[in-house]
């Protein structure tokens, strides 16, 4: 019904309903007319007050997510790493090789995995990957970011090169050998879960020192250095609490461990004196066996442990030059166990099989050390690689 006649409606009905023999000085009509314009004028504005106000939270929300989402969009999931990823999807199978490949392990190399099969897939999603890990099935790859404002970043990268975050704004993330299994540290909390079909599951948490940092998986616990600043580490057995720091205070780097559960690590024997190897007990507080000091190390904590525990692979000196060092922990008490095997180690080493290792020199040439040409007296040349940006180093990928 149209305004005017709803409203000559109204007043006809309330004239016959007063019915008065005198003019009456107030129009009911049109007070209740009165009435209810103000009422609607007043639910108006209300409403558009609401809008507005809903507006202005909505921009302002979509502005703060703007301003602090991770680089290259993701999922941050610090916090609640329990959370299912947003996206599904269908892995699609891998390409055919393209090109000869470079090396016989993966390789990050300018914003790309050259893979081992000669492909080269982009990395879509993703920040500067400072460390990678290539899934035993051959579906993808995990990928560690550098340390930025925004902290460290843990993307799960498919096979087309596609990545979701799994973990964002860690002050440290390291996976274990298999990659099913993360350690991360964010503030106090010292945190572990296992990665399964590209989730995090059966997250344990502790509390550690705010300067503690993990490092890397050994015999199924996390090591934590203490403190960036001086020495000692402990050893994590992933339960809930407060972390156990024991009473080392003695070692400066640990590089893996020996089949016994020994770990292999460099002491500093004392002031002004040359970082050196020991091998440290688990069940004495990563105390130091015999020798306490054994080969002279670089003290610059690069190196890594064979996955059969025979030998190290550690930067130091030989016939007074820097140089990489393959060490036989079998003879670690002998001179004769320690032989040069390459030019320093400029980036993370990765042992591809039990007796051949890889790693970047400063250059950022590819150095392929084989044992059997190590101990017949022939160190590991650098091998150029094309492609490689100047200035930059190639990433090893481990696994596989």
């Amino acid at each position: 019904m149209p305004p005017n006649e709803l409203e000559g409606a109204l007043r006809e009905m309330l004239s016959r309903r007063v019915a008065v023999t005198r003019a009456v000085a107030v129009d009911p009509a049109g007070a209740a007319i009165r009435r209810a314009n103000r009422i609607q004028r007043r639910r108006t504005l209300a409403g558009m007050g609401l809008a507005v106000m809903a507006i202005v939270a909505v921009s302002a929300g979509s502005l703060q997510l703007r301003d602090n989402r991770p680089p290259a969009g993701g999922t941050v999931v610090i916090g609640d790493p329990d959370q299912r990823p947003l996206v599904d999807r269908t892995i699609p199978p891998p390409g055919p090789d393209t090109a000869p490949p470079l090396a016989e392990v993966d390789l990050v190399i300018d914003g790309s995995i050259a893979t081992a099969q000669g492909r080269r897939v982009p990395l879509l999603g993703t920040g500067e990957v400072e460390r990678a890990h290539r899934l035993t099935d051959g579906r993808g790859w995990l990928a560690v970011g550098a340390s930025t404002l925004a902290g460290r970043f843990l993307w799960a990268v498919a096979a087309d090169g596609t990545a979701q975050v799994l973990l964002a704004g860690a002050d440290e993330i390291v996976l274990d050998a298999d990659g099913r299994q993360v350690a991360w540290k964010q503030g106090t909390v010292l945190a572990a879960a296992g990665i399964v079909n590209g989730e995090l599951a059966t997250t344990v948490r502790a509390e550690a020192p705010a300067e503690a940092v993990p490092l890397r998986f050994v015999n199924g616990a996390v090591l934590v250095r203490l403190a960036p600043d001086r020495p000692g580490h402990a050893l994590w057995s992933l339960r809930p609490g407060p972390l156990a720091q024991g009473a080392d205070r003695a070692s400066t780097h640990i590089f893996g461990a020996l089949p016994d559960g020994r770990l292999v690590g460099e002491i500093s024997p004392g002031a002004g004196l040359p970082a050196c190897l020991a091998l440290l007990e688990p069940a004495r507080d990563l105390g130091p066996s015999q020798p306490d000091c054994g080969p002279k190390s670089a003290g610059d904590g690069r190196g890594a442990v064979s996955p059969d525990g025979r030998w190290l692979l550690v930067n130091g000196r030989t016939a007074g030059e820097d140089s990489a060092l393959l060490v036989d922990l079998a003879e670690f008490d002998k001179s004769t166990g320690v032989r040069p095997a390459g030019p320093p180690m400029s980036g993370t080493v990765v042992w591809g099989t039990p007796d051949t290792a890889y790693y970047a020199d400063a250059a950022g040439g590819l150095v392929r050390v084989a044992v059997d040409r190590v101990i017949a007296g022939r160190p590991a040349a650098p091998t150029a690689l094309p492609g490689l940006p100047a200035g930059e180093l190639p990433v090893v990928v481990s696994g596989g």
